[in-house]
């Protein structure tokens, strides 16, 4: 028991050390734990294939092919990708989480577990604990594993009392195994 509020107590410093000092943090940490190819700043080499030269041998390993989907596109979009960071500047840097809701909502891409994380924090700032409930819920149904909505959900759930839920949540092995526990 004391263990796992340590754990939870560890993850919610985590949660607030990220909050409190946005300048140090890259532009898409909000957008963390998305799985591969979800950080926008990280490019994935591209997948060899033979040149139109090479003859193809029969029983030769090549690089599997990964198809982008939708959610790891975006960011390669420069709209995208500059109205994202106005919003992320938005909300941590003047604090102005309605504005940043509709720059958000703005981008088109309300089912990107980043942009409704951002969406949820930002209601959730504003009192609208209802609202806020259903962003993350739905940054978490496109990432399961989406941690910083986990770590945000978790404050949500811990502002309204249901201690006993955040600290479920927080038990779960898909969120708690990380090198700050």
């Amino acid at each position: 028991m004391i263990k796992s509020f340590a754990r939870f107590v560890a993850l919610a410093s985590f949660s607030m050390a990220l909050i409190a000092a946005p300048s140090l943090v890259p532009a898409f940490a909000a957008g963390g734990g998305g799985g591969p190819g979800a950080d926008p700043t990280v490019t994935e080499p591209p997948a060899s294939s033979p040149t139109s030269s090479s003859p193809k041998q029969p029983n030769a390993r090549t690089a599997p092919q990964v198809k982008k989907t939708s959610k790891q596109s975006s960011f390669d979009d420069p709209a995208f990708s500059g109205g994202y960071r106005a919003a992320y500047a938005t909300i941590y840097q003047r604090n102005d989480y309605a504005a940043a809701i509709d720059q958000l909502k703005t981008l088109g891409h309300d089912d990107h577990p980043n942009v409704a994380n951002l969406i949820g924090y930002s209601y959730r700032k504003l009192g609208d604990y209802k609202l806020s409930q259903v962003w993350y819920e739905r940054a978490l149904k496109a990432d399961p594993n989406h941690l910083l909505t986990w770590q945000y959900y978790g404050l949500l759930q811990i502002e309204q009392g249901n201690r006993d839920q955040a600290h479920e949540n927080a038990e779960r092995p898909d969120i708690t195994a990380g090198p700050f526990f």
